[in-house]
């Protein structure tokens, strides 16, 4: 458990704390997502609501990998890639959804922790593997939909054209349309998360000390 805290530590700091991400904490966020999977493995660590946020904390970062790699092998072997196999605005869509999926699960975990804290038996039939997975999921569909549309969006905007198809026309109208909105809505509640998570460990932090 020392470890999962650390790695939550680690997680805070990577995306709720630095401004923006750089080499050095995207590099230990993959190596502690990685040992992180590999621990929760164990049967020591028991099945709770806070394991599975945390599981799917550390698979958000198979995202960062997708995106890492093809810059690791131009970095390593001077290969070009091609921009049809990936594109730079894929990767940077792909690096947004990992921040958006960590920032949510991360206020997850921090919800959980105050709710343990302050309400700790009149939360308890909230607290449940199955809510939590499920949140997982809500997330992560919301986020994978969102990261479609700034992609749709992104294609656009480089002068692909739009398919003649209807269905796909009114598609990518609404993405042109949607992105803009929802990328400051996205920025504004990423602004409430911080805010959010400072708040509650600071309520935490002080219940501790009176304690």
């Amino acid at each position: 458990m020392k470890d999962l805290r650390r790695y939550l530590v680690l997680k805070y700091i990577q995306y709720l704390v630095l401004s923006s991400s750089n080499a050095i904490s995207v590099l230990l966020g993959l190596l502690g997502s990685l040992y992180t999977i590999i621990i929760l493995q164990s049967a020591k660590v028991s099945s709770k609501s806070t394991a599975v946020l945390i599981s799917s904390l550390a698979k958000a970062d198979i995202l960062v990998s997708v995106s890492v790699i093809p810059e690791m092998v131009v970095w390593t072997f001077g290969v070009s890639i091609s921009p049809a196999a990936f594109t730079s605005a894929l990767l940077q869509n792909l690096l947004t959804a990992n921040t958006h999926i960590s920032c949510l699960l991360l206020s997850c975990i921090a919800f959980e922790a105050y709710l343990i804290t302050f309400f700790p038996t009149e939360s308890r039939h909230l607290r449940t593997v199955k809510n939590a997975t499920l949140t997982s999921r809500i997330i992560w569909i919301l986020v994978t939909a969102e990261c479609a549309l700034f992609q749709m969006d992104d294609l656009l905007k480089g002068g692909i054209s739009a398919p003649t198809c209807s269905p796909c026309v009114l598609l990518f109208h609404f993405s042109s349309t949607a992105a803009a909105p929802l990328r400051s809505l996205s920025y504004l509640l990423g602004i409430l998360l911080r805010t959010g998570n400072v708040y509650i460990y600071y309520k935490i932090f002080f219940s501790m000390s009176n304690r």
